[in-house]
């Protein structure tokens, strides 16, 4: 398992009944997760949640909030410092497991000496960018979504990395991959968190298990000659990491050897156990 274990500002402090209960800085959410099965390990720590996102049967959902909170607030991992807050789909715009993949990232770039060109894909708010821009390499971000572009830009900011650091694009990560092909570019390290399922600007229907294969070994062609690594996400239900394994084998390994391994991304709880939190597989040259 790769085990996000060295936060801070950030801890599970519980899961139960469908729930996980965290610790984001000052502030205790409650939110849903679906692969909790289990009674609640701690009941006496639930009542100090301040806010709760509750599930509607008709699908999404809202959150409940027992004090005021701030619009936004602030956390930091080491160097590194973010922007989090409440959204209307339960997320609070950060995903604290991947500091694990950070970590991994990080230690490739710096034995490089920080010399690196990275692209992430579907980049989100930017925590593997700014991982990677912290430790020297040059991040080209990719999301389709302006708003969460934007909010990547504002990271970057507060954790006062230089601009030259980070290009933004918002494009469809495919249609991005398959113009820098044609441009002849090339890049060190290339990770992605592609969604589940979605439906892209005209409409047209994601369904992950139906694209991750062709995504994968069209992104493969962008490594460059001296590649560092190549990171998949998932947080797909019934994805195991083996498929990781599977896909990345079939693709980077094939092109350009080295090895792949995959795992279950976790974090601790503070009353015991762990939390399942997704897959990654990563592939690096040696």
């Amino acid at each position: 398992m790769y085990i996000a274990d060295k936060w801070q500002t950030f801890e599970v402090l519980d899961t139960g009944e469908g729930e996980k209960l965290e610790r984001w800085g000052k502030f205790v959410l409650c939110r849903p997760d679906p692969q909790v099965i289990w009674p609640q390990g701690d009941p006496s720590l639930w009542s100090a949640a301040q806010a709760h996102y509750l599930r509607s049967e008709r699908g999404g959902g809202e959150w409940r909030f027992r004090e005021k909170l701030p619009e936004r607030w602030q956390i930091a991992y080491g160097d590194l410092k973010f922007h989090v807050r409440p959204t209307g789909f339960k997320h609070t715009g950060l995903f604290p497991e991947q500091a694990a993949n950070w970590d991994w990232m990080r230690s490739l770039i710096k034995k490089r000496g920080g010399q690196a060109k990275i692209l992430n894909l579907f980049a989100y708010t930017g925590g593997a960018t700014m991982a990677c821009a912290a430790q020297g390499a040059h991040v080209t971000h990719v999301d389709a979504a302006k708003g969460m572009v934007q909010w990547a830009k504002e990271n970057r900011e507060l954790s006062k990395l230089p601009e030259t650091s980070c290009r933004f694009i918002v494009e469809d990560a495919l249609a991005f991959v398959r113009r820098e092909i044609r441009r002849g570019n090339s890049y060190d390290g290339i990770l992605m968190d592609p969604p589940s399922y979605g439906r892209g600007p005209s409409g047209e229907v994601w369904k992950l298990e139906n694209e991750l294969y062709t995504l994968v070994d069209t992104c493969s062609q962008l490594l460059s000659d001296t590649p560092l690594f190549f990171l998949v996400n998932s947080y797909t239900t019934g994805f195991q990491p083996a498929v990781l394994q599977n896909i990345i084998g079939r693709t980077v390994v094939s092109r350009y050897g080295g090895t792949v391994d995959a795992q279950e991304v976790v974090l601790p709880v503070r009353a015991g156990g762990i939390l399942p939190c997704g897959a990654s597989g990563r592939w690096q040259k040696i």
